[in-house]
């Protein structure tokens, strides 16, 4: 039972594994040597930089699932996917995908958004197009911003990513 519970013990902090999220050690381009420095550290100078960034949703998805709390970015990312479908009918099933999973009451991974939102959603996907999620998406999108990106920057787990890029690029230039 102790080693059962024991994963819902580990916090962020004690994630040690950045190497996923940096460029293999064998390149060596000038485009690394910026990702392993400078990239990394500006993914703290925005938001929507480190969402843009492929190493650093991934790096930020992965701090969140830490946290027990990815249902907020996996949302984010099923709308961004959503706003790309064209078909009429894809689009209808994504939808009711969505609403399923994220946003209808005791959904498998219900995001945290108020009654009227719900509900406004609701109406909207009742004749869904590629916006009828860009409410709810900033709604999230702004919760994430405001409480989630904040923690992530103060993480260990970010700090240390940004120690292990800092000595990489060292490395490299001697």
């Amino acid at each position: 039972m102790k080693t059962r519970l024991g994963c819902l013990s580990n916090k962020s902090d004690s994630y040690s594994d950045f190497s996923e999220f940096l460029p293999p050690a064998n390149e060596t381009t000038a485009r690394c040597l910026k990702l392993s420095t400078d990239e990394v550290v500006r993914w703290s100078e925005s938001f929507d930089h480190l969402l843009s960034h492929k190493y650093g949703l991934a790096a930020f998805r992965t701090f969140l699932k830490t946290e027990f709390s990815d249902e907020n970015i996996e949302f984010w990312m099923a709308c961004e996917e959503y706003k790309k479908i064209k078909s009429s009918t894809k689009l209808v099933s994504k939808a009711n995908k969505i609403f399923k999973e994220f946003i209808d009451i005791q959904a498998p991974r219900e995001v945290n958004i108020d009654y009227r939102t719900r509900e406004k959603t609701k109406q909207s996907l009742e004749d869904p197009s590629p916006t009828s999620l860009n409410d709810i998406q900033a709604k999230i999108y702004s919760l994430m911003e405001k409480d989630s990106y904040p923690r992530f920057l103060r993480s260990k787990m970010y700090q240390d990513m940004v120690n292990r890029a800092h000595a990489q690029g060292q490395r490299r230039s001697v």
